[in-house]
């Protein structure tokens, strides 16, 4: 049986960047379920699975158009440090949430600070760059 759209799949990754460096692997916990078609992960990964059988491996890349989008040099931002709420000591690669002014939530990383100001960066750590993936396909429930 070939995963298709709207099938329920379970698959083993590892993903690595162009550099050999990995940023995440299923291999030793559980595998990643998901709905073909729900777009509930990256959309060059969703195509990949699809046709492939249960037990199936296959290695592909992704670009960062199929990934998490370009890198986007708008998405840094310099704050004040006075500006940042008491209770938060930013440092060097710290995630933060950011509320916007029209009230949505936005997860941003500390990519640089000094004794004043600290830069946030609100791009996913993984956009603009080609992400490599070895998978194999577990399972596959038929949508019904």
């Amino acid at each position: 049986m070939s995963a298709k759209n709207g099938d329920q799949v379970k698959v083993h990754y590892r993903g690595t960047l162009s550099d050999g460096t990995e940023f995440d692997n299923s291999f030793e916990k559980d595998p990643l379920e998901f709905t073909i078609g729900e777009g509930q992960i990256i959309p060059g990964f969703e195509n990949a699975v699809v046709g492939m059988g249960e037990g199936e491996q296959k290695e592909f890349t992704v670009s960062p158009e199929e990934g998490y989008g370009d890198y986007n040099d708008e998405g840094k931002i310099e704050v004040e440090r006075a500006n940042l709420p008491e209770d938060i000591n930013p440092e060097m690669g710290m995630m933060l949430q950011v509320t916007t002014p029209d009230n949505q939530v936005v997860h941003v990383t500390v990519v640089d600070l000094d004794e004043n100001k600290v830069t946030l960066d609100a791009n996913h750590p993984l956009a603009g760059k080609d992400l490599h993936f070895e998978i194999q396909l577990m399972e596959v429930q038929e949508a019904s």
